[in-house]
C-alpha cells in the first residue's frame, strides 16, 4: 500500500523531502494497521504494539542517515546522531510532561493540581495519540517561531 501511494505521488514530491515524506507514508499505514488490529483483533493488537513504535522511530532514524550520514564523513554523522538523539529525547520527555500533566493531572503518579487545592479534570485528548501528535505540531511551531523560520513558496 506504501508503494501505491508513493508510485502515485512520486512526481509531485520534491526530491529533497522524498525520504521524509516516505516515512511518514509508511508511518501512517503502521498506525493504520495498529489501529485495526486493535479493533478487530485486540490481542494481537497487544502483541504487536511494541513493535508500530520501533518503525516509525527507526524510520525517524533512517530518515536522518539519509539526510546527513550519506553525506558526511564518520565524525561530524557522529555528533549529528548524538545530537539528534538528545534532542528527540528531550522532544519526547517534553511531549510525554505535558501530556502527564494536563491530561491525567500528574507527574509520576502525582496529583500536581490536587495537591495545591485546584480541581483539575485531565484532558482526555492529550492521553490520546492525537495528542501526541497535536503537542509535536506545538514544539515544531515554537521552535520554528523563535529561530524565526519562514516557509518559502
Amino acid at each position: 500500500s506504501s508503494n501505491v501511494v508513493i508510485s502515485i505521488m512520486r512526481n509531485s514530491i520534491p526530491s529533497r523531502i522524498r525520504i521524509i515524506v516516505q516515512l511518514a507514508i509508511v508511518s501512517l499505514w503502521v498506525i493504520l494497521v495498529d489501529q485495526i488490529l486493535k479493533a478487530y483483533v485486540y490481542d494481537v493488537s497487544k502483541q504487536l504494539s511494541l513493535f508500530v513504535g520501533l518503525i516509525i522511530t527507526n524510520c525517524i532514524v533512517m530518515g536522518r542517515l539519509e539526510a546527513f550520514a550519506m553525506g558526511n564523513k564518520p565524525w561530524p554523522s557522529f555528533l549529528d546522531g548524538i545530537g539528534n538523539g538528545l534532542g528527540y529525547g528531550l522532544i519526547l520527555m517534553t511531549v510525554a510532561f505535558v501530556r502527564e500533566l494536563f491530561g491525567a493531572g500528574s507527574l509520576f503518579g502525582f496529583k500536581v493540581f490536587e495537591s495545591m487545592g485546584i480541581h483539575y479534570t485531565g484532558n482526555g485528548l492529550l492521553l490520546l495519540p492525537a495528542g501526541a501528535c497535536i503537542l509535536v505540531g506545538i514544539v515544531i511551531w515554537i521552535q520554528r517561531t523563535l529561530n524565526g523560520h519562514r516557509e518559502s513558496h
